[in-house]
């Protein structure tokens, strides 16, 4: 890795640094066995999931259902799955080498996420990176989230970063808006959940990686 004025890597968590849509997608076919209800296609909700809870149980049971069931269904939705956070879940292939990399070479990483914080910590832990990562920010770490840069920019001082010194990778707009509005540069994470919908080329990132190995190669040629 040699570009030298990138100082911390920041990634999003679900659909970037690590593939949580299987322990998800479960936790939501349990919620819907436990009503007598078909399960759905981890294929067919994967590229839902980095829009949380609510729209996975929209998604699930319409828009229209009773407020008390949709709320007890979040309720009972988020019981699994803090019981099987990590049963299914794995980092993305080559995300390994990756913060591998990033250590050797003497730079800081660390995770940016919407997800609440009584379920990254554990998550990180059972992925065996908490320790390792120079900060993690998750959706109640500070008053703001994603898409607002609060996260970002406390991302960034807790790594002894300027924000012009962290790259962001992410797979949903609200990650590339939130980097850019930091003053990052900001990378798509194009192995993530993006469904037919979006339109990644028009959210404004400095570019698009496949794989997260690419990283390198797209740091090494921006310093070229």
């Amino acid at each position: 890795m040699s570009e030298k004025n990138i100082r911390t890597i920041l990634f999003d968590l679900d659909g970037t640094l690590a593939d949580t849509a299987p322990d998800m997608v479960g936790a939501l076919n349990q919620v819907l066995a436990e009503e007598n209800q078909q399960p759905v296609l981890l294929e067919k909700y994967r590229n839902h999931v980095s829009h949380g809870t609510a729209h996975l149980i929209k998604l699930a049971y319409g828009e229209q259902q009773p407020e008390t069931d949709y709320k007890r269904r979040i309720k009972r939705f988020l019981e699994i799955y803090q019981s099987r956070l990590c049963d299914e879940t794995a980092l993305f292939p080559g995300m390994a080498e990756l913060l591998e990399t990033i250590e050797n070479a003497s730079k800081n990483w660390g995770v940016v996420t919407n997800k609440p914080a009584w379920l990254t910590n554990p998550l990180m832990e059972l992925l065996g990176l908490h320790k390792r990562s120079t900060c993690t920010i998750s959706g109640d770490t500070v008053a703001e989230r994603k898409p607002h840069p609060l996260p970002m920019l406390t991302a960034a001082k807790l790594a002894s970063s300027q924000p012009e010194q962290c790259i962001y990778l992410g797979d949903a707009e609200r990650d590339i808006q939130a980097g850019n509005a930091a003053g990052m540069q900001t990378l798509i994470a194009n192995w993530g959940y993006i469904d037919d919908e979006q339109s990644p080329n028009t959210w404004g990132a400095n570019g698009s990686i496949d794989t997260p190995l690419e990283t390198l190669r797209w740091l090494e040629r921006t310093a070229a």
